[in-house]
């Protein structure tokens, strides 16, 4: 999947994943207002007004983008109903050929960690048949555990020849509590980088590992010394627009082939018709906001790269 994922990159030339991360405030009232006239105010009413919000910005950038990254934390919070909204965004924007990367940020030991990465990027034996639960292409997997809670993900990418983005620097503000710590004469994201390197190492494509990393764009600094430590690996930057990174700022992130990295834009492009600049698109044209967010972000990203 990371070859797919490289070749989606160089033909849209727009290193850039849209993170369909949906909350209430974001869906325009005439979305909510529908799904709420057929199913009143309930879960289920606001799992399809998220689907519906989803599918529309869908619909208005897949050509543009190589992958879309729906951040689970926003569906889970309406239970059921919110996991089937999720569930048929990574199908409907795999219809589309776009790449996807499950942002579930999970991290566990044993059988759990390999339960999480069936049920994520593998297939689950029932009886004599086997099912793909949401069959996302690449997951954000947290190193907190070390190696036991890494590994399982990594046999299942070998397997499915799909990939993991382990998280390295993010781009919060307390993440160097304890991101930052000094260990043996290194920070620890610096100890965690060469880990992912070498995890990276057991599963390669043509020319990136299966095995990424997340590195926030609010540390271009940092992002620098990792992007030497990790050469192999394909960064996910987050952080990028409403976190307050720019273009300018992640040249560093890429390789010298303008390859390497990856940039997320979640409500920057998913809710731009709430902004100034795009403002004059309207509530009732979202989605058109939201393609014209995405094409200004690839002339800035080009404009940085050059």
């Amino acid at each position: 999947m990371i070859n797919k994922l490289v070749a989606k990159i160089k033909k849209t030339e727009a290193p850039i994943v849209v993170g369909l991360d949906p909350t209430l405030k974001f869906i325009p009232e005439h979305i909510l207002k529908k799904a709420y006239a057929e199913y009143g105010e309930t879960l289920k009413a606001v799992g399809e007004a998220v689907w519906q919000y989803n599918k529309g910005i869908i619909d208005n950038t897949y050509d543009l983008i190589p992958a879309v990254k729906p951040q689970i934390a926003m569906y889970e919070q309406f239970g059921i109903e919110g996991l089937i909204a999720y569930q048929k965004t990574v199908e409907y924007c795999k219809e589309k050929d776009l790449v996807v990367i499950g942002d579930i940020k999970r991290g566990d030991i044993g059988s759990t960690s390999t339960a999480y990465a069936i049920g994520h990027l593998g297939k689950v034996k029932v009886g004599s048949n086997e099912y793909r639960g949401f069959d996302t292409d690449f997951v954000t997997v947290n190193p907190y555990l070390g190696s036991d809670g890494v590994n399982p993900f990594i046999d299942v990418c070998k397997e499915e020849k799909k990939g993991i983005f382990v998280l390295v620097k993010t781009s919060n503000p307390s993440s160097g509590e304890f991101q930052d710590r000094i260990i043996d004469g290194k920070p620890l994201y610096e100890w965690v980088g060469e880990k992912v390197d070498e995890w990276g190492k057991q599963c390669m494509g043509d020319d990136y590992s299966y095995v990424g990393a997340v590195v926030g764009a609010t540390y271009p600094e940092m992002g620098k010394v990792l992007r030497k430590v990790m050469p192999k690996s394909y960064i996910l930057v987050p952080g990028y627009g409403a976190q307050g990174g720019t273009g300018k700022d992640l040249v560093h992130f890429f390789n010298e082939d303008g390859l390497g990295a990856i940039v997320n834009s979640s409500r920057g492009i998913i809710a731009a018709y709430q902004q100034e600049k795009y403002a004059k698109y309207g509530a009732l044209n979202y989605a058109d906001a939201s393609r014209a967010a995405v094409v200004d972000m690839i002339d800035d990203l080009k404009n940085a790269l050059k």
